[in-house]
């Protein structure tokens, strides 16, 4: 028999704040974090615009030290080391409690602006200092970075299946310990925003020059963003063991692939509709359970229709039940990260019964219009919240968190 996943511990950096509280209270205040792009040039793009997280600073680091870390470290560090200290997991020096703990991770461009700045160097002929400083773009370095600043090794997988990663690390995770593979998973996604990424979205004029209008029939395009999100899973007798109790438990997970394009999904949402019905058989749930979905809501013209009607279709005659919203409004699209951060909202909405409003509506899509969330609107009677993504090529993921009940 398969073993249960519980959730002990959070953590968050995002455009809308440094911490699980400071990004959830943004969120549910309205907030969006969208401005002016700054960290590099622009000037021949369509779009100027993006949200950015502060990057915390690494108060033990030395200078030297905390110069040789890219900016996807930076974000990615201090996400995962609040969630360990969420479950109890640091000792008094910030150091992991446990000396071995397997990781899974997901990223789109790990820390290619390492990688781009040693480009521009060659290209301007200045001088190189090292040439390892160009291989710390590598995703395998934050796993690197990760378990040194944290002090911990163990098994460690990356996964970047495009904007469905995030999903799937920690699908990936909870299968680790569902099948007895490890009592304890650190789980999450970093993102930072980098020139060739940004660059490529806007050459696919897949980037937004007005607000970023999920679900709207005004919709022009996406809003690039950046941030990480971290969680910790185990058993609930590993957690009994340590004396946690459990923010919740992950009840449902599904994945697949519909092969139709390489960036469109397939019209009617076929593969959505599969893995969302997965997870709901793997939590032990219908349809009608789930309070609240945070969707993959890109605002992009193909994708909030297809996803529209997938839910149209998933949901049926019980749609009126769930509530819906993306919160890619409010911070962006984080590509790699955005299913780790997306999930982390939908456990916050599970935990306090606030939903994220769905912003920037004008014209909202006709088939989900009803259940899109509204400004300050909560549910008391919250069971199971449900985060979705999709990605190019055809990725697809559901996961399910269902209320912790001893």
């Amino acid at each position: 028999m398969k073993r249960a996943v519980v959730v002990t511990g959070l953590g968050a950096i995002t455009p809308l704040g440094g911490n699980v509280a400071e990004s959830w209270n943004a969120l549910i205040a309205g907030k969006d974090a969208e401005a002016p792009l700054d960290l590099f040039d622009t000037s021949g793009c369509r779009c100027h615009r993006a949200a950015m997280a502060s990057v915390p600073p690494i108060s033990d680091l030395k200078p030297k030290a905390l110069a040789r870390l890219s900016r996807a470290s930076r974000l990615a560090i201090p996400a995962a080391r609040q969630a360990l200290a969420a479950a109890g997991l640091l000792d008094s020096s910030g150091r992991s409690v446990l000396e071995t703990l397997p990781l899974s991770v997901s990223t789109t461009a790990g820390a290619m602006t390492l990688g781009e700045n040693f480009l521009r160097n060659i290209l301007a002929q200045k001088r190189i200092r090292l040439l390892a400083e160009a291989a710390r773009y590598l995703p395998q370095q934050q796993i690197l970075d990760l378990q040194e600043q944290l002090g911990f090794e163990g098994p460690s997988t990356i996964i970047a299946n495009a904007c469905a990663s995030g999903a799937n690390s920690i699908g990936h995770a909870a299968e680790m310990i569902a099948s007895g593979m490890a009592d304890c998973v650190l789980t999450g996604g970093f993102e930072s925003l980098t020139e060739l990424v940004f660059v490529g979205f806007d050459c696919l004029q897949a980037t937004s020059t007005d607000r970023c209008r999920p679900f709207d029939l005004k919709r022009s395009g996406l809003l690039l963003g950046e941030g990480a999100a971290f969680m910790v899973l185990e058993t609930p007798e590993n957690a009994e063991k340590r004396g946690v109790q459990p923010l919740c438990r992950l009840t449902g997970y599904g994945h697949g692939t519909d092969y139709f394009h390489l960036t469109q999904p397939q019209p009617a949402g076929e593969a959505l509709i599969t893995v969302m019905r997965q997870a709901v058989d793997s939590a032990q749930i219908s349809a009608g359970d789930i309070g609240y979905v945070n969707a993959h809501g890109t605002a992009t013209p193909v994708n909030d229709g297809t996803e529209a009607k997938a839910y149209q279709t998933f949901f049926g005659d019980v749609l009126e039940r769930t509530r819906i919203s993306s919160t890619k409004a409010a911070i962006g699209h984080t590509l790699g990260a955005a299913g780790s951060i997306e999930a982390f909202f939908a456990i916050q909405a599970l935990l306090t019964g606030k939903l994220p409003p769905q912003l920037n509506l004008q014209e909202p899509i006709p088939e989900i219009a009803s259940v899109l969330v509204k400004e300050n609107e909560s549910r008391t009677d919250l069971k199971h919240t449900m985060s979705v993504n999709l990605g190019f090529g055809g990725s697809n993921a559901a996961l399910i968190f269902s209320r912790y009940e001893n």
